[in-house]
């Protein structure tokens, strides 16, 4: 009887010893709270007990969590729309803290986060979101590790992942950045320009100094053309040329004639002499009955009857039939 007394303690003892035995992992730690009081200090890794119905812990992981910042969308400082998300990295730094002074550490850091992304956003210019991103990570983390510490959470860093913008803007920027490139492009195309001229000055110097050189100049490039297989030959002719020729053309010309009857007074002289009839006149003599006795005769020339002008208008024509 005794024996089976002391068999039934030993075992409910075991069991009660094995309800409290717990196992810390390497990256948790055990707050202990007895009868709802924290008791210190707090549990490292390892095997550890506790007094079973007295005591209760609660394990608090230490590794760093990813949360994901769902995106906030905001308008920046120079009145630009646009639709942010980030994230975030953070650990517990004290376990009891995280476990007493707030109900869940994971959403308080995600309600932070979210809020001080639109904050950022509203600071910032468009620009300064593209391209400074890096000081805004660092200013992101600065808002979020602030009421962070009090709940024993670290903040590691905090990430802009997408700044996402209106079509609008996005053929606006791509519109600049176009213009931008063919300004650069225009103005190396200038240089190149400017610097070629330098140069064909300088060739164009050299050649005036020796008048041969432009003859090699001109027969090497009748070589590099006639390298080709073409069936036509180009070949240039001096400019200088062709200005000598057209001044002696000019000089040639005659000057307009001072004297002569004009081309119309001419054919109104030819018209009058057309018109005009001989009139016979015979001159003051001897009469006589022949022709042989008839004395010199002096031809007047007599006007022209004067020409009707042509009518535009039809004839009229008579009621009464012709016969």
């Amino acid at each position: 009887m005794v024996v089976e007394l002391l068999t039934a303690g030993l075992s409910a003892a075991a069991l009660i010893a094995a309800s409290g035995a717990r196992v810390v992992q390497q990256f948790e730690r055990g707050v202990v709270f007895r009868f709802g009081r924290l008791r210190s200090p707090v549990r490292g890794p390892g095997f550890t007990m506790i007094v079973p119905v007295v005591d209760r812990m609660r394990k608090v992981n230490l590794q760093i969590v990813t949360m994901p910042v769902p995106a906030q969308e905001g308008i920046t400082r120079d009145n630009v729309t646009v639709r942010v998300d980030a994230v975030v990295y953070f650990n517990v730094a004290d376990a009891a803290d995280a476990i007493i002074k707030v109900e869940d550490y994971r959403f308080a850091v995600s309600q932070v986060a979210q809020t001080s992304l639109r904050s950022i956003i509203g600071k910032s210019d468009l620009d300064d979101l593209l391209s400074n991103r890096e000081k805004l990570n660092e200013g992101l983390a600065l808002m979020i590790d602030s009421p962070a510490l009090g709940w024993g959470v670290q903040i590691d860093r905090v990430e802009i992942k997408d700044v996402s913008l209106p079509e609008t803007m996005k053929r606006s920027m791509s519109r600049q950045a176009e213009a931008e490139r063919e300004r650069r492009a225009r103005v190396i195309n200038a240089d190149a320009e400017l610097r070629a001229s330098k140069m064909l000055a300088a060739a164009a110097k050299t050649m005036a100094d020796t008048p041969s050189a432009l003859q090699l100049r001109l027969l090497q490039t009748v070589v590099e053309v006639a390298a080709e297989k073409n069936s036509t030959l180009v070949l240039p002719f001096p400019v200088e040329l062709l200005r000598f020729l057209e001044h002696s053309t000019h000089r040639q010309q005659p000057g307009p004639q001072e004297s002569g009857p004009q081309p119309s007074e001419r054919q109104s002289s030819e018209q009058d002499s057309d018109t005009e009839e001989p009139v016979v006149q015979e001159l003051p003599g001897r009469r006589g009955t022949g022709p042989e006795e008839s004395g010199p005769q002096a031809i007047e020339p007599r006007p022209a009857a004067p020409q009707e002008a042509p009518s535009d208008l039809p004839e009229r024509r008579s009621g009464f039939p012709e016969r």
